[in-house]
Protein backbone atom coordinates (compact mmCIF):
# COMPACT_ATOMS: atom_id res chain seq x y z
CA UNK A 1 0.00 0.00 0.00
CA UNK A 2 1.52 3.32 -1.32
CA UNK A 3 -1.79 5.70 -0.20
CA UNK A 4 -4.30 5.17 2.38
CA UNK A 5 -7.92 4.90 1.18
CA UNK A 6 -10.03 6.94 4.08
CA UNK A 7 -13.55 6.58 4.54
CA UNK A 8 -15.44 9.38 6.36
CA UNK A 9 -18.28 8.24 8.73
CA UNK A 10 -20.24 11.29 10.19
CA UNK A 11 -20.71 14.57 8.13
CA UNK A 12 -21.89 16.94 10.63
CA UNK A 13 -19.66 19.65 11.60
CA UNK A 14 -16.48 18.31 12.26
CA UNK A 15 -16.90 15.81 9.87
CA UNK A 16 -17.40 18.50 7.48
CA UNK A 17 -13.75 20.05 8.55
CA UNK A 18 -12.09 16.59 8.18
CA UNK A 19 -13.41 16.20 4.43
CA UNK A 20 -12.58 19.53 3.72
CA UNK A 21 -9.18 18.95 4.57
CA UNK A 22 -8.47 15.26 2.86
CA UNK A 23 -10.58 16.86 -0.09
CA UNK A 24 -7.74 19.79 -0.42
CA UNK A 25 -5.11 17.61 -0.38
CA UNK A 26 -3.55 18.60 3.19
CA UNK A 27 -3.02 14.61 4.10
CA UNK A 28 -0.15 13.03 2.29
CA UNK A 29 -0.63 9.49 0.91
CA UNK A 30 -4.00 9.44 1.35
CA UNK A 31 -7.49 10.24 -0.06
CA UNK A 32 -11.27 10.86 1.00
CA UNK A 33 -12.47 7.36 -1.04
CA UNK A 34 -15.98 7.51 0.92
CA UNK A 35 -18.81 9.46 3.24
CA UNK A 36 -20.81 8.23 5.37
CA UNK A 37 -24.01 10.25 7.42
CA UNK A 38 -27.99 9.17 8.08
CA UNK A 39 -28.78 12.66 7.21
CA UNK A 40 -29.43 12.29 3.29
CA UNK A 41 -28.95 16.40 3.01
CA UNK A 42 -25.63 15.95 5.15
CA UNK A 43 -24.32 14.08 1.80
CA UNK A 44 -25.25 16.65 -0.60
CA UNK A 45 -22.24 18.24 -1.03
CA UNK A 46 -19.96 15.20 -1.56
CA UNK A 47 -21.84 13.58 -4.69
CA UNK A 48 -18.76 12.95 -6.54
CA UNK A 49 -18.02 10.48 -3.58
CA UNK A 50 -19.49 6.73 -3.26
CA UNK A 51 -22.23 7.83 -0.48
CA UNK A 52 -23.94 5.77 2.56
CA UNK A 53 -26.46 6.34 4.54
CA UNK A 54 -25.22 3.88 7.45
CA UNK A 55 -21.58 3.41 8.66
CA UNK A 56 -21.67 -0.11 8.39
CA UNK A 57 -22.47 -0.34 4.49
CA UNK A 58 -18.98 1.86 4.12
CA UNK A 59 -16.89 -0.05 6.12
CA UNK A 60 -18.15 -3.61 4.30
CA UNK A 61 -17.66 -1.90 0.85
CA UNK A 62 -14.26 -2.07 0.41
CA UNK A 63 -13.49 1.45 -0.57
CA UNK A 64 -11.25 2.36 2.50
CA UNK A 65 -8.77 0.79 3.97
CA UNK A 66 -9.45 3.21 7.31
CA UNK A 67 -11.95 4.80 8.54
CA UNK A 68 -12.65 8.45 10.16
CA UNK A 69 -15.47 8.07 13.20
CA UNK A 70 -17.17 11.54 13.59
CA UNK A 71 -20.32 10.80 14.88
CA UNK A 72 -22.75 11.90 17.51
CA UNK A 73 -20.64 10.10 20.60
CA UNK A 74 -22.83 6.89 21.05
CA UNK A 75 -22.24 5.48 17.73
CA UNK A 76 -18.50 5.87 18.35
CA UNK A 77 -18.15 2.18 20.15
CA UNK A 78 -20.35 -0.08 17.69
CA UNK A 79 -19.04 1.73 14.58
CA UNK A 80 -15.50 1.12 16.23
CA UNK A 81 -16.07 -2.44 17.03
CA UNK A 82 -17.36 -2.85 13.33
CA UNK A 83 -14.21 -1.23 11.52
CA UNK A 84 -11.88 -3.16 13.53
CA UNK A 85 -13.36 -6.25 13.06
CA UNK A 86 -13.27 -5.84 9.71
CA UNK A 87 -9.22 -5.47 9.32
CA UNK A 88 -9.91 -1.87 8.67
CA UNK A 89 -7.82 1.02 10.69
CA UNK A 90 -9.44 3.22 12.89
CA UNK A 91 -8.90 6.82 14.12
CA UNK A 92 -11.94 7.94 15.91
CA UNK A 93 -13.29 11.39 17.14
CA UNK A 94 -13.41 12.58 20.81
CA UNK A 95 -14.64 11.01 23.30
CA UNK A 96 -13.54 7.39 21.93
CA UNK A 97 -17.25 6.08 23.84
CA UNK A 98 -19.32 7.66 26.14
CA UNK A 99 -18.32 5.93 29.28
CA UNK A 100 -15.71 3.61 30.44
CA UNK A 101 -16.98 0.20 29.99
CA UNK A 102 -18.09 1.28 26.50
CA UNK A 103 -14.21 2.40 26.37
CA UNK A 104 -13.33 -1.06 27.74
CA UNK A 105 -15.45 -2.84 25.19
CA UNK A 106 -14.00 -0.78 22.27
CA UNK A 107 -10.01 -1.38 23.28
CA UNK A 108 -10.94 -5.32 23.73
CA UNK A 109 -11.73 -5.53 20.04
CA UNK A 110 -8.38 -4.11 18.93
CA UNK A 111 -6.53 -7.81 18.91
CA UNK A 112 -5.02 -7.21 15.34
CA UNK A 113 -1.45 -5.19 16.78
CA UNK A 114 -1.29 -4.54 12.80
CA UNK A 115 -4.54 -2.40 12.89
CA UNK A 116 -3.94 0.88 13.61
CA UNK A 117 -6.03 2.46 16.17
CA UNK A 118 -6.11 6.66 17.20
CA UNK A 119 -8.01 8.86 18.89
CA UNK A 120 -8.01 12.30 17.79
CA UNK A 121 -7.07 14.50 20.89
CA UNK A 122 -4.91 17.14 18.29
CA UNK A 123 -4.03 19.26 21.88
CA UNK A 124 -1.25 16.96 22.15
CA UNK A 125 -0.11 18.53 18.75
CA UNK A 126 -0.20 21.87 20.82
CA UNK A 127 3.14 23.46 20.80
CA UNK A 128 2.03 25.45 24.53
CA UNK A 129 0.81 21.90 25.75
CA UNK A 130 3.91 19.83 24.87
CA UNK A 131 6.54 22.95 26.29
CA UNK A 132 4.42 22.30 29.40
CA UNK A 133 4.86 18.72 29.08
CA UNK A 134 8.33 19.17 28.80
CA UNK A 135 9.14 21.30 31.53
CA UNK A 136 7.63 18.22 33.77
CA UNK A 137 9.15 15.38 32.13
CA UNK A 138 12.48 17.23 32.26
CA UNK A 139 12.17 18.22 35.90
CA UNK A 140 12.09 21.55 35.44
CA UNK A 141 9.31 21.97 37.59
CA UNK A 142 10.49 19.05 39.88
CA UNK A 143 7.65 16.90 41.93
CA UNK A 144 4.17 19.13 40.95
CA UNK A 145 2.16 19.74 43.75
CA UNK A 146 -1.09 21.92 42.57
CA UNK A 147 -2.62 22.03 39.02
CA UNK A 148 -5.07 24.69 38.10
CA UNK A 149 -7.45 25.09 35.15
CA UNK A 150 -10.21 27.36 34.66
CA UNK A 151 -11.49 27.31 31.36
CA UNK A 152 -14.49 28.76 31.30
CA UNK A 153 -14.71 30.34 27.62
CA UNK A 154 -16.39 27.40 25.73
CA UNK A 155 -19.52 29.51 25.83
CA UNK A 156 -22.34 28.14 23.87
CA UNK A 157 -25.58 29.80 22.83
CA UNK A 158 -28.97 28.09 23.54
CA UNK A 159 -29.26 27.81 19.77
CA UNK A 160 -26.62 25.63 20.03
CA UNK A 161 -27.55 22.94 21.67
CA UNK A 162 -31.40 23.10 20.18
CA UNK A 163 -29.46 22.81 16.65
CA UNK A 164 -29.40 18.65 17.60
CA UNK A 165 -31.68 16.58 19.09
CA UNK A 166 -29.12 14.86 19.87
CA UNK A 167 -26.98 17.15 21.65
CA UNK A 168 -26.96 17.58 25.48
CA UNK A 169 -29.31 14.61 26.63
CA UNK A 170 -28.46 11.91 28.38
CA UNK A 171 -29.61 9.25 25.80
CA UNK A 172 -28.02 11.17 22.76
CA UNK A 173 -24.51 12.32 24.11
CA UNK A 174 -24.35 11.00 27.71
CA UNK A 175 -23.61 14.16 29.45
CA UNK A 176 -22.79 18.01 28.59
CA UNK A 177 -19.49 19.87 28.86
CA UNK A 178 -17.36 17.34 30.19
CA UNK A 179 -18.15 14.75 27.42
CA UNK A 180 -18.36 17.77 24.46
CA UNK A 181 -16.45 20.70 25.03
CA UNK A 182 -13.83 19.21 27.87
CA UNK A 183 -12.44 15.49 26.79
CA UNK A 184 -9.15 17.56 24.65
CA UNK A 185 -8.77 19.10 27.79
CA UNK A 186 -8.84 16.63 30.37
CA UNK A 187 -6.64 14.75 28.21
CA UNK A 188 -4.17 17.61 28.82
CA UNK A 189 -4.95 17.04 32.17
CA UNK A 190 -3.82 13.50 32.61
CA UNK A 191 -1.20 13.88 29.62
CA UNK A 192 0.15 15.88 31.76
CA UNK A 193 -0.19 14.87 35.07
CA UNK A 194 -0.99 11.52 35.08
CA UNK A 195 -4.39 10.63 36.05
CA UNK A 196 -5.69 11.50 39.86
CA UNK A 197 -6.51 9.02 41.81
CA UNK A 198 -9.44 10.72 43.73
CA UNK A 199 -12.38 13.39 42.32
CA UNK A 200 -15.01 15.14 44.10
CA UNK A 201 -17.71 16.84 41.30
CA UNK A 202 -19.52 19.54 41.87
CA UNK A 203 -21.74 19.80 38.16
CA UNK A 204 -25.10 21.85 37.52
CA UNK A 205 -27.35 20.38 35.20
CA UNK A 206 -28.85 22.86 33.18
CA UNK A 207 -27.53 26.08 34.65
CA UNK A 208 -27.43 27.93 31.69
CA UNK A 209 -29.77 26.75 28.65
CA UNK A 210 -32.19 24.39 28.35
CA UNK A 211 -30.92 21.15 28.56
CA UNK A 212 -30.70 18.13 31.38
CA UNK A 213 -26.86 17.88 31.11
CA UNK A 214 -24.24 19.88 32.68
CA UNK A 215 -22.64 23.22 31.58
CA UNK A 216 -21.32 24.43 34.64
CA UNK A 217 -18.91 22.55 36.70
CA UNK A 218 -16.35 22.74 39.57
CA UNK A 219 -14.04 19.53 40.05
CA UNK A 220 -11.58 18.69 42.72
CA UNK A 221 -8.79 16.20 42.32
CA UNK A 222 -6.20 14.66 44.14
CA UNK A 223 -3.17 12.71 42.75
CA UNK A 224 -1.80 9.36 44.00
CA UNK A 225 1.52 11.46 45.47
CA UNK A 226 -1.05 13.59 47.40
CA UNK A 227 -1.05 16.70 44.57
CA UNK A 228 -4.01 18.70 44.39
CA UNK A 229 -6.11 20.32 41.50
CA UNK A 230 -9.42 21.87 40.42
CA UNK A 231 -10.82 21.88 37.09
CA UNK A 232 -13.50 24.64 36.55
CA UNK A 233 -15.54 24.80 33.33
CA UNK A 234 -18.42 25.51 31.71
CA UNK A 235 -20.75 26.92 28.59
CA UNK A 236 -22.32 29.80 30.40
CA UNK A 237 -20.03 32.02 31.14
CA UNK A 238 -18.96 35.14 28.77
CA UNK A 239 -16.25 36.25 28.38
CA UNK A 240 -15.00 33.50 29.95
CA UNK A 241 -11.31 33.02 31.43
CA UNK A 242 -8.73 30.07 30.05
CA UNK A 243 -5.88 30.15 32.41
CA UNK A 244 -3.40 26.81 33.42
CA UNK A 245 -1.30 26.84 36.17
CA UNK A 246 1.52 23.89 36.97
CA UNK A 247 3.08 24.23 40.54
CA UNK A 248 5.99 22.16 41.52
CA UNK A 249 8.59 22.44 44.08
CA UNK A 250 10.69 24.33 41.52
CA UNK A 251 8.35 26.67 40.49
CA UNK A 252 5.00 27.87 38.70
CA UNK A 253 4.24 27.98 35.07
CA UNK A 254 1.44 29.28 33.63
CA UNK A 255 -0.38 29.61 30.42
CA UNK A 256 -2.84 32.37 29.66
CA UNK A 257 -3.55 34.96 26.81
CA UNK A 258 -1.42 32.73 24.68
CA UNK A 259 1.32 33.09 26.58
CA UNK A 260 3.60 30.91 28.89
CA UNK A 261 5.68 32.57 31.96
CA UNK A 262 7.76 30.62 34.14
CA UNK A 263 8.45 31.77 37.50
CA UNK A 264 11.53 29.62 38.53
CA UNK A 265 12.25 28.94 42.59
CA UNK A 266 16.62 28.79 42.90
CA UNK A 267 15.95 25.66 44.68
CA UNK A 268 13.69 23.03 45.00
CA UNK A 269 11.03 24.47 47.76
CA UNK A 270 11.32 21.56 50.08
CA UNK A 271 14.72 21.96 50.66
CA UNK A 272 14.47 25.78 51.24
CA UNK A 273 11.56 25.15 53.54
CA UNK A 274 13.65 22.56 55.94
CA UNK A 275 17.13 24.59 55.78
CA UNK A 276 15.64 28.06 56.24
CA UNK A 277 16.72 30.09 59.13
CA UNK A 278 13.84 32.44 58.65
CA UNK A 279 9.95 31.50 59.42
CA UNK A 280 9.30 34.01 56.54
CA UNK A 281 11.74 33.54 54.11
CA UNK A 282 11.40 32.41 50.76
CA UNK A 283 13.07 31.49 47.39
CA UNK A 284 14.71 33.69 45.48
CA UNK A 285 12.95 32.96 41.51
CA UNK A 286 13.83 33.97 37.80
CA UNK A 287 11.01 35.20 35.96
CA UNK A 288 11.06 33.79 32.71
CA UNK A 289 9.32 33.84 29.71
CA UNK A 290 8.58 30.45 27.89
CA UNK A 291 8.95 31.09 23.90
CA UNK A 292 7.37 28.22 21.69
CA UNK A 293 6.38 27.65 18.43
CA UNK A 294 3.21 28.43 17.37
CA UNK A 295 2.49 26.11 14.37
CA UNK A 296 0.99 23.03 15.43
CA UNK A 297 -0.88 20.69 13.45
CA UNK A 298 -4.00 20.29 15.22
CA UNK A 299 -6.04 17.80 13.45
CA UNK A 300 -4.49 17.54 10.19
CA UNK A 301 -1.07 16.95 12.09
CA UNK A 302 -3.34 13.80 14.19
CA UNK A 303 -4.31 12.38 10.89
CA UNK A 304 -1.40 12.72 9.10
CA UNK A 305 0.12 10.70 11.76
CA UNK A 306 -2.75 8.07 11.59
CA UNK A 307 -1.47 7.50 7.93
CA UNK A 308 2.36 7.13 8.45
CA UNK A 309 1.49 4.69 11.48
CA UNK A 310 -0.25 2.75 8.83
CA UNK A 311 2.52 3.02 6.26
CA UNK A 312 5.98 3.47 8.09
CA UNK A 313 5.07 2.48 11.61
CA UNK A 314 5.11 5.67 13.44
CA UNK A 315 4.52 5.74 16.69
CA UNK A 316 1.16 7.01 17.47
CA UNK A 317 0.72 10.67 18.69
CA UNK A 318 -3.15 9.87 20.47
CA UNK A 319 -3.22 5.95 20.68
CA UNK A 320 -7.04 5.34 21.18
CA UNK A 321 -6.21 2.92 24.67
CA UNK A 322 -4.95 6.55 25.88
CA UNK A 323 -8.28 7.99 24.77
CA UNK A 324 -10.16 6.37 28.28
CA UNK A 325 -8.41 8.26 30.62
CA UNK A 326 -10.32 11.61 29.57
CA UNK A 327 -13.86 9.91 29.54
CA UNK A 328 -13.12 7.91 32.75
CA UNK A 329 -12.01 11.71 34.27
CA UNK A 330 -15.15 12.82 33.14
CA UNK A 331 -17.33 10.25 33.96
CA UNK A 332 -16.15 10.26 37.65
CA UNK A 333 -16.51 13.69 38.37
CA UNK A 334 -20.27 13.75 36.82
CA UNK A 335 -20.79 10.56 39.17
CA UNK A 336 -19.48 12.13 42.15
CA UNK A 337 -21.51 15.05 41.45
CA UNK A 338 -24.71 13.24 41.19
CA UNK A 339 -23.64 10.48 43.87
CA UNK A 340 -23.18 13.41 46.39
CA UNK A 341 -19.63 12.05 47.38
CA UNK A 342 -15.90 11.82 46.10
CA UNK A 343 -15.15 9.29 43.70
CA UNK A 344 -12.32 6.73 43.86
CA UNK A 345 -10.32 5.67 40.36
CA UNK A 346 -10.03 3.73 38.59
CA UNK A 347 -13.96 4.46 38.02
CA UNK A 348 -16.25 1.43 38.69
CA UNK A 349 -17.29 1.44 35.01
CA UNK A 350 -20.11 -0.82 35.58
CA UNK A 351 -21.41 1.50 38.15
CA UNK A 352 -21.18 4.47 36.23
CA UNK A 353 -22.48 2.86 33.19
CA UNK A 354 -25.88 1.75 35.17
CA UNK A 355 -25.96 5.35 36.47
CA UNK A 356 -26.48 6.45 33.18
CA UNK A 357 -29.05 4.18 32.15
CA UNK A 358 -31.22 5.35 34.83
CA UNK A 359 -30.77 9.03 33.95
CA UNK A 360 -32.03 7.75 30.42
CA UNK A 361 -34.60 5.76 31.33
CA UNK A 362 -35.89 8.28 34.20
CA UNK A 363 -35.44 11.27 31.57
CA UNK A 364 -38.79 13.24 31.20
CA UNK A 365 -37.09 16.53 29.04
CA UNK A 366 -38.68 17.46 26.24
CA UNK A 367 -36.22 19.39 23.39
CA UNK A 368 -37.07 21.83 20.44
CA UNK A 369 -34.87 21.16 17.62
CA UNK A 370 -34.31 24.28 15.36
CA UNK A 371 -32.53 23.82 12.29
CA UNK A 372 -28.86 25.54 11.66
CA UNK A 373 -26.40 26.27 9.29
CA UNK A 374 -23.08 24.70 9.01
CA UNK A 375 -20.82 26.11 11.93
CA UNK A 376 -17.43 26.79 11.65
CA UNK A 377 -15.30 24.29 13.84
CA UNK A 378 -12.25 26.64 13.60
CA UNK A 379 -13.92 28.87 16.04
CA UNK A 380 -13.55 25.88 19.28
CA UNK A 381 -9.93 25.11 18.49
CA UNK A 382 -6.70 26.19 19.99
CA UNK A 383 -7.66 25.92 23.41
Amino acid sequence: MDKVRIGLIGLGNIGRFHADYLLAGKISRAELTAVSDAVPANLERYKSLPAFSKGGDLIRSGLADAVIIATPHYFHTGLGIDALGQGLHVLVEKPISVHKADCERLLAAHTNPKQVFAAMFQMRTDPRYKKLRSLIQTGELGTLVRMSWIITDWFRTEIYYASGGWRATWKGEGGGVLLNQCPHNLDVVTWLCGAPSRVNGFCQLGRYHHIEVEDNVTAYLEWPNRATGVFITSTGEAPGTNRLELCGERGKAVLENNTITFTRNDTSMFEFSQKAKSGFAKPDVWNVGIPFDNTGGQHTEVTQNFVDAILDGTPLIAPAREGVASVELANAILYSALEGRPVELPLDGAAYEQKLTQLIAGSRFEKKVVAGGAEDMAKSFNR
